[in-house]
């Protein structure tokens, strides 16, 4: 803990956290306008993880957006659409637009609880099938076990299995903290520079599939380490909430976090997200004024 945080020039700070959290809470009202709006609804990864999905329903939803884009023309697309790794095929076969990408979460996602060789071949098996984007669980067992060599170990093969898979296109690698479980700032701060340095494109909060899921300051902590990894190695990582962010004011607060910490260069879909499968109706609600229902 104590070398990252010296390595990095970084440690967190709660108290200032806390304070700078109250004041972004107190002018979410003055930011959340149509543009900024409009552009949480681009960097969507639009996500269905249900236990009963089902080839026909995934397909139903890629349909949702391709009709999205004829019906609502001003509007930006989503990032992706998220789903578990064996329908990767379905959502690259039906999308209409190759922005869309197809975001795959994997290696035995949401609890990361299996042999490697199984992770491996799953996140392999995703990318061979179309996914884009692969999100993966930080391994808690061995994280949480302080065995940061056996962290960095697991990350490294799975940055390494999906470039080879991709066969020369860039997939993007998200790995999630799971932060509800991780009891300190400090621990979240850990597994941000770990997840950073070993290839990670993103930090991601949560699966959504725990009791506690993205908070602000959670994230508050993780875009204070990507903006320290940054400053150190020049390399830019996305922040990506997930789990629970439904309304539309939730989603400005993240956005309004993320401009502070780490400003505008960020506020896109190369190095933002959100994960959510409630968030897109209430931002179109919140544009339009009305009750919109099209996801």
């Amino acid at each position: 803990m104590a070398e990252l945080f010296l390595k990095y020039g970084y440690a967190p700070d709660k108290e200032a956290i806390d304070k700078n959290l109250q004041i972004i809470s107190s002018r979410l009202e003055e930011v959340a306008n149509p543009e900024v709006l409009k552009t949480c609804f681009s960097i969507m990864d639009l996500t269905t993880l249900r236990t009963n999905d089902t080839a026909e329903g995934v397909e139903k939803l890629v349909r949702k957006v391709n009709n999205f884009a004829k019906e609502y023309p001003s509007y930006p697309l989503p990032a992706s659409v998220c789903v578990y790794s064996n329908f990767a095929k379905v959502v690259s076969s039906v999308r209409e637009n190759p922005e869309l990408h197809t975001t795959c979460v994997s290696a035995c996602f949401p609890s990361s609880q299996s042999f490697l060789p199984v992770k491996l071949l799953e996140c392999e098996m995703a990318v061979k099938d179309g996914a884009d984007e692969i999100d993966v669980v930080l391994p808690l067992s061995t994280f949480l076990a302080g065995d940061y060599d056996a962290v960095r170990t697991e990350l490294r093969a799975i940055r390494e299995t999906v470039d080879k898979a991709g066969e020369g296109r860039k997939i993007t690698l998200k790995v999630i903290l799971e932060t509800g479980l991780l009891v300190s700032p400090e621990l979240i701060a850990d597994a941000s520079f770990l997840a950073m340095e070993e290839g990670a494109d993103f930090i991601k909060t949560s699966t959504g599939k725990v009791e506690v899921n993205a908070t602000p300051m959670a994230a508050y902590v993780m875009c204070e380490c990507i903006k320290a990894f940054y400053g150190k190695t020049g390399r830019k990582v996305g922040f990506k909430p997930a789990g629970g962010v439904s309304s539309a004011m939730e989603a400005v607060c993240y956005y309004t976090i993320v401009n502070t910490v780490l400003g505008k260069e960020w506020l896109n879909k190369d190095l933002f997200r959100f994960g959510v499968s409630r968030l897109a109706n209430n931002l179109l609600s919140a544009i339009e004024q009305k009750t919109v229902s099209v996801f």
